[in-house]
């Protein structure tokens, strides 16, 4: 395989992953599937997680990798054209897109480790895994002390895990593509042009 068909494919591979972090991101600002939470965060109220405010997913993972596969996309899109120069562009950006994808992944994990923001018990609203000694992400007997958002704890595993999924797989490819666009760079895109 030519390294300007290899780009097309890293390029369309990202595509879904980008998508899938922005829409994973804009999820979390729902827990329950309700705008209440968002809103009552806007009026001061401590109701979301803080790692969902830092955008990860849409800034990171979503933005700082789909203009890198457009580009990726676009230098590979005509095959075997000894696109060196594109090649070479494309170095540049896919070093950009790990950044962001990097960003997408820290922040999940650290999210994934600090856990919910949810109301407990007694009315307080408040991240009760954060300093707890055991880990709530292998114990569901834990995830009781939340009462709502409902199902908070699924909710916000099941969203994080994603973006930090698709991080790592955007990470992977981008980095792939820095190689690639490297060895196309300096040997061409391919040994002979297709007709």
């Amino acid at each position: 395989m030519c390294t300007g068909k290899c780009s097309k494919f890293i390029g369309i591979t990202l595509y879904p992953l980008a998508v899938m972090s922005i829409i994973a991101n804009i999820l979390l600002f729902f827990p329950d599937f309700k705008a209440t939470y968002s809103q009552e965060q806007t009026e001061g109220k401590y109701r979301l997680t803080d790692e969902i405010k830092y955008m990860g997913g849409v800034i990171g993972g979503g933005i700082l990798v789909l203009i890198p596969a457009i580009h990726i996309h676009s230098t590979g899109s005509r095959g075997c054209c000894a696109n060196r120069c594109g090649m070479f562009l494309s170095i540049i950006f896919a070093a950009a897109g790990v950044t962001g994808a990097l960003y997408s992944g820290t922040i999940a994990v650290v999210a994934l480790i600090r856990g919910p923001v949810c109301m407990l018990e007694n009315g307080t609203w408040c991240r009760p895994f954060l300093n707890s000694t055991e880990n709530y992400m292998e114990d569901s007997e834990l995830w009781d002390i939340c009462k709502e958002p409902e199902d908070i704890v699924v909710f916000n595993l099941s969203l994080f895990s994603i973006l930090g999924l698709a991080a790592c797989l955007e990470v992977l490819l981008c980095a792939f593509q820095v190689f690639n666009g490297l060895f196309g760079c300096i040997c061409g895109t391919c040994n002979k042009e297709e007709d």
